[in-house]
């Protein structure tokens, strides 16, 4: 896997933007608010309530 749960929001965006569309589809919708520019996706995902394990899997398929 090329992306972890403790790589930050924003970092990932910047690297790989295909995964604008998994945070969206996901209901994270909120790339542009300041907490992401400091928040692991981790830390995001929780906050969303979201299933971390299908996030990551999400985000790393996007990019490959």
């Amino acid at each position: 896997m090329k992306i972890s749960l403790q790589d930050g929001i924003m970092e990932t965006v910047q690297n790989y933007p295909a995964t604008v569309e998994v945070f969206r589809a996901f209901g994270m919708g909120c790339l542009g608010c300041a907490a992401a520019h400091f928040e692991t996706i981790e830390q995001g995902a929780k906050a969303h309530g979201m299933d971390l394990d299908r996030l990551i899997r999400a985000l790393n398929a996007a990019v490959e």
